[in-house]
């Protein structure tokens, strides 16, 4: 795998000060997309053990609210298993921090009945996930975290738990009792 870019003070993806990862390689293409240079899977560096170790470093002060992976597409599935491996090492060593994925494949159609691989344990690890593909006719500079309305921010673990959808919202915090 591949990344475009690593922000570590990142306050648009997410609430909060984040860790922003871009991962490289899409292939959704979508009209309007603000990161096209990263649909190359090979465009940026390679991500190695040092990038984790680095972005676990970037993660650890206080302020720092979380991860949140974005792209390229973070649920491509040759970009699955190095970004799994960073989860469960952050889940194990930082396990306060909240974990936000961005996706342009939809919850409930693509991602949950396996359409990208098995995607469970992934999954576990994240508090919300923003899917569905940007539609430029759709864009919203007002919405908060997302670009175009056909976007849903998703409560993971409440999703998960009830086997239905569940909509992220402020005054629910981050999922697992994280507040925000």
């Amino acid at each position: 795998m591949h990344y475009a870019t690593i922000k570590n003070c990142d306050i648009a993806n997410g609430p909060g000060v984040r860790v922003s990862l871009f991962v490289s390689g899409c292939t959704h293409r979508c009209p309007g997309c603000f990161n096209a240079e990263a649909w190359d899977f090979d465009y940026g560096q390679p991500f190695t053990q040092q990038t984790v170790e680095d972005i676990l470093d970037m993660l650890r002060p206080a302020y720092i609210r979380g991860l949140t992976l974005l792209g390229g597409e973070p649920f491509e599935p040759q970009n699955q298993e190095p970004i799994l491996e960073l989860l469960r090492r952050i889940k194990r060593e930082l396990p306060e921090k909240s974990i936000w994925a961005f996706s342009g494949y939809l919850f409930d159609k693509d991602i949950l009945p396996g359409r990208l691989g098995d995607t469970r344990e992934y999954l576990s690890y994240l508090d919300v996930l923003v899917d569905g593909p940007f539609i430029q006719e759709k864009k919203n500079l007002a919405l908060r975290f997302r670009g175009s309305e056909n976007q849903r921010l998703i409560d993971v673990p409440a999703s998960l738990a009830a086997g239905t959808i569940v909509l992220w919202q402020d005054w629910q915090g981050e999922g697992r009792g994280i507040k925000t």
